[in-house]
């Protein structure tokens, strides 16, 4: 089994420092290599897990497509500020026409040509709407920013439950690995006990107290094996693939050394508390765009048509064809509304004000959060120092109860207990040491590091954000249309049920 090695130091982290805080985070998620730990080749890793969840997760690819959908926020605000052109055509044939008498002759002129065709083009340009459409503009702006913080906060929560189940299962497969000792350990020891009780050396409660605690430790067994699975499940559910022989994932670096620090962090660089921010400015922009309705509006037109009768008519009473046009300016002024403007700039200004307290209450969740995972984190680190004497004392103590009981200074049961209470320590490590790193993860998730960037994750360049909103916020065509979507999460409907084999890799105890 391999050793975890020494833990990175825990330096302070200062704002400046962020390009170095960055390197130590890919350094010791990205690269397990360079982690105090001897891993089979074939293992996989804590940043394969990571990758192929941030590649193929439905929530992460649900988000991204959710992203695509806020970008298009920014033309469609600027739609309303571009110009309008139309054309159009008509064709006519009379069926009923009047006919009136030519002055000074005796002949008759139809007053409605037979048949006609038309054609018309109009174009219209907004000059000045009081400032609606700039601030609408401005407002898809910050939610566009405010959804890429989301989004950044969505990895980072898939990324923590990945983390979570990614331990799950190395915790829950080094579980079913003790028990299934146990049970061997306790298989021998009650042929043994049942061997001396053939030779009188113990009664028939030795033997019973033997096989009641085999009996508990095998359905403790398939307890264990029964978690395994479920956190397999989980797993399978996040990755998108079945964990295999698992690595002990590295040391985690760039912890912050208290919780001040750590809360300045957040507020720093936590997602959550950005896109909270972003969504209070667009809707202060929504406030002055409501503020718009009322002013003058001022647009440039121009239009023009052709017609032609196509021969249907005498032309020296009729012309063959006519045409027009015409260009000028148009200027309007709002003089009441129903009271739709106010009414628009008061929801606006409420919408804003829940925005701002829904920012403090973010604030709040996010602060206690970075504070609730500190002390989780370095509550467990102390746990573990504990349960790290309490294994070496069990140890002992099963050691020398053992002895006493060959020389019969100790019963059975005494063996029993002892050797019981030593799992139960061995347990208790395994589970801290497992919400020992999922605390730390967390911490730096609340901190606003946990992000693919932030870990250096290998990832397609495709799934950054900002190369489709720079694809689609200038766009001017009617006709860029995209594709239609296929799916980019992997099913897991196909693949098998989990079972308890094979067990990720152990940790030393």
């Amino acid at each position: 089994m391999p050793k975890t090695g020494t833990p990175l130091p825990l330096d302070p982290i200062i704002p400046k420092w962020r390009a170095i805080r960055k390197a130590i985070l890919i350094a010791a998620v990205g690269t397990s290599a360079l982690a105090a730990f001897s891993q089979a080749a074939h293992a996989q890793t804590l940043s394969d897990a990571l990758l192929e969840a941030y590649r193929t997760n439905p929530t992460l690819t649900a988000a991204r497509a959710n992203q695509r959908a806020i970008d298009e926020g920014v033309p469609l605000a600027k739609a309303d500020g571009r110009p309008l052109s139309t054309a159009g055509a008509t064709y006519t044939e009379q069926l009923a026409r009047t006919a009136q008498p030519v002055q000074g002759t005796a002949a008759l002129v139809q007053t409605t040509p037979a048949r006609s065709f038309t054609g018309q083009a109009s174009i219209s340009v907004p000059l000045y709407n009081g400032g609606s459409i700039r601030n609408a503009i401005k407002a898809a702006e910050a939610r566009v920013q405010a959804g890429q913080s989301d989004l950044r906060g969505t990895e980072a929560s898939v990324f923590s439950r990945v983390v979570g189940a990614y331990m799950d299962v190395i915790r829950d497969s080094e579980i079913v690995r003790l028990n299934s000792q146990n049970v061997d350990t306790l298989e021998v020891g009650l042929k043994s006990t049942s061997d001396r009780y053939t030779a009188g050396d113990v009664t028939r409660t030795d033997v019973a107290q033997s096989q009641a605690r085999l009996d508990s430790a095998r359905a403790d067994l398939e307890r264990a094996r029964a978690q395994l699975v479920n956190s397999k499940e989980n797993y399978l559910a996040l990755v998108g693939s079945p964990p295999g022989d698992l690595a002990i994932p590295p040391p985690l670096a760039g912890l912050p050394a208290t919780p001040d620090i750590a809360v300045d962090m957040a507020l720093s660089d936590n997602s959550d508390i950005a896109a909270a921010r972003m969504a209070t400015a667009a809707a202060r922009y929504d406030v002055r765009s409501a503020r718009g309705t009322v002013m003058p509006r001022v647009s440039a037109f121009a239009n023009g048509s052709y017609t032609d009768f196509l021969g249907s008519e005498d032309p020296r009473f009729i012309p063959p064809t006519t045409h027009s046009a015409a260009a000028g300016l148009t200027i309007s002024v709002p003089l009441y509304q129903g009271g739709r403007p106010a009414a628009a700039q008061r929801q606006a200004i409420a919408r804003e004000s829940a925005a701002v307290e829904q920012a403090i209450a973010v604030e709040r969740e996010v602060i206690a959060q970075v504070r609730a995972s500190y002390a989780s984190w370095r509550s467990t680190e102390e746990a573990m120092l504990s349960v790290r004497s309490a294994i070496r004392a069990a140890e002992l103590s099963l050691q020398g109860v053992e002895a006493e009981n060959s020389v019969g200074n100790r019963t059975i049961l005494d063996v029993l207990n002892a050797r019981q209470e030593l799992l139960n320590t061995r347990v208790q490590l395994i589970a801290a040491r497992r919400d020992a790193y999922v605390a730390a993860f967390s911490l730096l998730a609340a901190t606003g590091h946990a992000d693919a960037r932030e870990l250096g994750l290998d990832v397609p360049a495709g799934y950054d954000p900002a190369p489709n909103y720079a694809r689609v916020r200038g766009k001017l065509s009617d006709f860029s249309f995209d594709p239609e979507p296929a799916p980019t999460a992997s099913r897991t409907v196909a693949l098998p049920a989990q079972d308890t084999g094979p067990v990720a890799a152990r940790d030393q105890q």
